[in-house]
């Protein structure tokens, strides 16, 4: 029986049950009350509390992941050590399948899947990488799919054990790199060919082993032929990766896709991409109809000479070309309007004239009256 499980620690922190474990420790489920939340706590074995090398890993990983506030980065809440000597890290709890078993259950991913996916991986290696962190250990297993706030497909990186950053030696402060040249470190089948022979690494090191794990998510396969992790290791530092449509012949994966694929699985790592972010930009052409699609000229003409809704003052009925017609109709009925505003100061002047005329007449007609009674007189 787990002496954990059951019992809580930190006095808020109960242990619910085994996620998983591992040769360092084991990593649980448990719930916070106070927070009404789940949590993973990852605990050290305490007979490995006096393996300075693997404290200072665990301690390592705690503050790689302290220090990454990237969404896609699975977020650590605490750090520490138990009564017990034992050191813990707890975390947020992930609920969801990693990449490897994604794939058992559903097969290979659509390559516009799987781009969405790892442009989201390249946001959150961007941020580690300008921080200083190489992960150095990224495979299939260490990307989480989740549902975050409603959104699918949403990817967590996690497990910075292996991360190689600068460190403060805690006795003198100053920078040291917590691991010496010439080691290896990671998963042979998705290390870069200078992880394998054992120089230091640079984050296109990360870019390398993102581009197996795409390789493998769109065909299930990993881009070499070999029976065991020394194979593999010869293979990344010797052998050309296989293309796709020699790997699964009919694989939905075009050159073009290829194209931007074989990029990060280059030997040399100056023929890479020179960052994450860029790695990003590349996938951002297999989306379909995403925002970070990249439309063809054509569809950038369509969519400058398409009506824009923010133009407040354009009615609908002058979006359409049938809407012509519909512009020149206020034309013919302004026009009347002049003619009947110029009509009506005429009608009083007409008025005037003939009131005129018929006093004139009326003197008239009285001259004459008066002529005939004088000469009657």
């Amino acid at each position: 029986m787990d002496p954990y499980i059951g019992q809580c620690i930190l006095g808020q922190f109960w242990i619910e049950s085994l996620l998983g474990k591992g040769g360092m420790g084991s990593v649980y489920k448990a719930k916070q009350p106070d927070m009404d939340r789940m949590v993973a706590v990852k605990i050290l074995h305490p007979r490995l509390a006096a393996r300075q090398d693997l404290v200072l890993r665990f301690r390592r990983e705690a503050r790689a992941m302290s220090k990454l506030t990237h969404p896609n980065t699975a977020k650590v809440f605490l750090f520490g050590q138990l009564d017990t000597g034992a050191l813990y890290i707890v975390m947020e709890f992930l609920d969801g399948l990693n990449l490897l078993q994604v794939e058992k259950d559903g097969g290979p991913f659509a390559p516009d899947r799987a781009a969405r996916i790892m442009i989201q991986v390249c946001g959150a290696l961007d941020e580690a990488h300008k921080a200083g962190i190489i992960h150095r250990d990224l495979k299939p297993e260490n990307i989480v799919l989740t549902n975050q706030g409603g959104i699918e497909d949403f990817p967590k990186v996690l497990d910075f054990g292996l991360a190689k950053m600068n460190d403060p030696d805690p006795s003198t402060g100053s920078l040291r790199v917590l691991t010496q040249q010439g080691a290896i470190f990671g998963t042979p089948e998705f290390m870069s060919p200078e992880q394998a022979k054992g120089e230091p690494l640079d984050p296109r090191s990360d870019i390398y082993s993102l581009g197996v794990i795409l390789y493998e998510m769109i065909t299930c396969k990993l881009p070499f032929k070999a029976r065991n992790p020394m194979d593999f290791i010869a293979h990344h530092i010797k052998a050309d990766p296989i293309p796709v449509h020699e790997r699964v012949p009919g694989s939905p994966l075009g050159e073009e896709h290829w194209a931007i694929l074989s990029k990060a699985l280059r030997k040399e790592r100056a023929d890479r991409y020179a960052s994450a972010r860029e790695f990003a930009d590349g996938l951002a052409t297999w989306v379909v109809n995403g925002r970070k699609s990249r439309p063809s000229p054509a569809g950038r003409a369509i969519y400058v000479n398409q009506p824009s809704t923010q133009q407040p003052t354009q009615t609908p009925a002058a979006r359409p070309p049938a809407a012509t017609p519909a512009i020149k109709q206020p034309q013919v009925t302004v026009k009347p309007a002049p003619v009947q505003v110029q009509a009506d100061p005429a009608a009083p002047k007409k008025s005037y004239r003939n009131l005129i005329l018929v006093i004139s007449l009326i003197l008239v007609l009285f001259v004459i009256a008066m002529l005939v009674a004088i000469i009657a007189w």
